[in-house]
């Protein structure tokens, strides 16, 4: 059996281009980047060579890129350290952000009496940009707006320069946007907006796991996160994952030299997978934006209840297709997500999170809807075609 892989926000399949890299960098540059002899040496202009591309990328200075396992511990050292050396005392986000986000809010609540705020969403998880606003208008609070860029369940954006635009106009606040989702597929320059901190991880635009970043405004400096050595300028201790940085960068560079082929190809599977399943499906609904501030990669499908409704996850694995029913960190929870409940999805209704990367084809798309026309329900004049 071919299979089809349609989740690609879950994680990518690592470039051939980004491989040959890291396969180089295994054999040949393998001595600890905080050794001072040759070896040493040349791991180490490795690592800067990668801060420079990425840096480069995001139109910040190289001493703003710092580097981390994932998103996931980069999300929690801004947030737990902007409570504990910038003295923020509120945080103002979303409830459809990434666990990682919603879960450091949780302990710093709890755990530090911080005051959290939660923004409304409308039914395609767009934030209310007046509640904002006026939140951050009445109160001189240090506080710290953390809200993804774009959101990897239903594929919604926040409108970016808006945001930066709000938080810019009010005084003791600093801005956070988690851009896991839309690193190397959307144009980001720092030097535009009022972002103070941002994260990425390269697994998400083929790179490989185990290496992600943050970008840090050189006017909002926080302490370490993880103490021991001096790596990453006293920033991040522990020896540098050397080749996870190095196919990071090389990633990253490929997906912005090559972003808008990519967006053009997605784009016309996406469109080709939507049209199909408004035409031939009964009562399909799409989750999220659809017209604009959405990404193209993050399709999210609300199906009918049917008898197969329950399966369909279960269904569509066993055909060959492999997607997901929202977050791949919350895999196994057959439960709506927090997301289809901060949207006021029907619980009665069954979501599936199609996403898309430069590897697929409108003929995987093609199939994966024939595939579907044996688990929910079809229109009667397509019943036959499949």
């Amino acid at each position: 059996m071919n299979r089809i892989y349609f989740d690609n926000a879950s994680t990518t399949p690592l470039d051939p281009r980004v491989q040959k890299r890291m396969i180089d960098v295994m054999k040949n540059h393998y001595g600890n980047p905080s050794s001072i002899h040759f070896h040493g040496r040349h791991a180490r202009s490795i690592i800067e060579d990668a801060r420079k591309r990425i840096a480069n990328v995001l139109k910040a200075s190289i001493g703003e890129i710092f580097f981390t396992s994932s998103a996931t511990e980069a999300n929690n050292m801004i947030l737990k350290n902007c409570v504990e050396y910038l003295n923020v005392t509120r945080i103002v986000s979303a409830p459809t952000e990434h666990h990682c986000i919603l879960h450091t809010m949780d302990y710093l609540r709890d755990e530090r009496g911080v005051e959290i705020i939660m923004l409304d969403v409308d039914q395609n998880g767009n934030i209310d940009y007046e509640q904002l606003a006026s939140i951050l208008s009445s109160s001189s609070k240090n506080t710290l707006v953390s809200l993804m860029l774009g959101n990897n369940e239903i594929g919604t954006m926040i409108d970016l320069k808006r945001v930066c635009d709000i938080c810019a106009t009010n005084e003791n606040v600093l801005l956070h946007t988690d851009s896991v989702q839309a690193m190397g597929k959307y144009h980001i320059n720092v030097n535009e907006t009022s972002i103070a901190f941002l994260s990425g991880t390269a697994h998400k635009f083929h790179g490989p796991k185990g290496a992600g970043f943050f970008y840090m405004n050189d006017e909002n400096i926080i302490p370490p996160y993880i103490h021991g050595g001096a790596q990453e300028r006293n920033m991040r201790a522990g020896t540098e994952n050397v080749i996870g940085i190095a196919g990071m960068a090389e990633a990253l560079d490929i997906a912005v030299s090559e972003q808008n082929l990519i967006i053009e190809h997605i784009t016309e599977i996406r469109e080709r997978f939507i049209q199909r399943l408004l035409t031939e499906f009964e009562d399909i609904r799409i989750n999220g934006n659809t017209e604009e501030l959405y990404m193209h990669h993050v399709l999210s499908v609300s199906f009918p209840a049917s008898p197969k409704a329950d399966m369909l996850m279960f269904n569509l694995d066993i055909s060959g297709v492999s997607a997901s029913s929202g977050s791949a960190c919350s895999s196994g929870i057959e439960n709506d997500s927090h997301v289809l409940v901060a949207i006021g999805h029907e619980a009665e209704r069954k979501t599936v999170r199609f996403s898309f990367s430069k590897f697929n084809t409108v003929e995987e798309a093609d199939q994966v809807i024939e595939k579907l026309k044996s688990m929910t329900p079809v229109k009667s004049e397509f019943a036959n075609a499949g």
